[in-house]
């Protein structure tokens, strides 16, 4: 009988890494038994050093070897190569590392981050994660999910409420749950928990399981364009998924990505947005990628 495939799975706490990582190991473990450890990032930078350049790991010297490790986020790079110098396995890191990616023996590149596939780096349709498409959908049910200011984006109210509120109107056979996040400022909550034909549900009110089942079932999700992750997780989910535009505080590699999935068909603009039936593009990135390391290194062949 075969023993399970070891993963340390190297963590720093932030959920949108941990996410990426949970994609993969789901993927995994559909393929192959996993014997999952997670482990936090020390807090000091220098003890990530020291214990890099030691080559060891005392504290996790209970744990059997392992097959892989794997980590996102720039604290878990340096525990990630100390622990393959300390205890051996194949490091695959999942997003571009500020170390040359050869220093990895695979890292998991999304594609706006504009770097080459090569042999060190799988070049993903954005992060991975855990959603997958499951079961019929709700073609009545549509779902807004609506962000705010952040790093790479500004927010305008009111351009955001008349792109709503066309939607609305042209759909208004459809049941339409509209939900906001930690970032939407005062004005847009305000406004959206009385937005005619549609029902508003705080984030503040949800359980964990509310949003990943909406996903799974919903026939259109709407998201604003500043929520990149969440619109990579609603086209996992196997929903036609339509982006509400946002000012851009600058034009870089993330402003870019609506865009860029408008224009190669992946995603509606209300403006333009289509009355097809056809099944929506969906992306099985975490699947492919767990496959693409499975095949490079033939790790369940030779766990005995």
């Amino acid at each position: 009988m075969k023993r399970a495939l070891v993963v340390w799975q190297w963590t720093d706490g932030k959920r949108g890494h941990e996410r990426q990582c949970e994609g993969l190991l789901k993927a995994l473990a559909d393929r192959i038994p996993l014997d999952h450890h997670l482990l936090p990032v020390p807090d000091s930078p220098l003890t990530r050093l020291v214990d890099y350049v030691r080559g060891v790991l005392p504290a996790w010297r209970h744990l059997p070897d392992p097959d892989l490790v794997l980590g996102a986020g720039r604290a878990c790079a340096l525990p990630m190569l100390a622990t393959r110098r300390a205890r051996g396995g194949r490091t695959v890191y999942l997003m571009r590392p500020q170390m040359p990616c050869a220093c990895f023996d695979l890292c998991i590149v999304p594609r706006h981050d504009g770097v080459a596939p090569g042999p060190h780096v799988e070049v993903s349709e954005g992060p991975l994660n855990p959603m997958r498409a499951r079961g019929a959908r709700d073609e009545g049910l549509g779902v807004v999910l609506l962000g705010g200011p952040s790093t790479h984006h500004d927010w305008d109210t009111p351009a955001v409420l008349a792109q709503l509120a066309q939607l609305l109107s042209t759909s208004s056979d459809m049941r339409w749950l509209v939900s906001d996040s930690r970032r939407s400022p005062a004005d847009l909550v305000s406004a959206i928990a009385n937005l005619p034909g549609s029902e508003f549900h705080s984030h503040c009110d949800t359980t964990t399981d509310w949003l990943p089942e909406l996903l799974s079932r919903a026939g259109q999700v709407w998201v604003s364009a500043d929520s990149v992750s969440m619109i990579y997780e609603a086209l996992s989910a196997g929903a036609r998924v339509g982006i509400l535009e946002v000012p851009a505080r600058r034009a870089d590699r993330i402003t870019a990505i609506a865009h860029d999935l408008c224009a190669r068909g992946l995603v509606m603009r209300v403006a333009s947005r289509s009355s097809s039936t056809a099944a929506p593009p969906q992306l099985r990135e975490a699947e492919r990628v767990a496959d693409v390391i499975l095949a490079r290194w033939p790790l369940a062949e030779s766990l005995t």
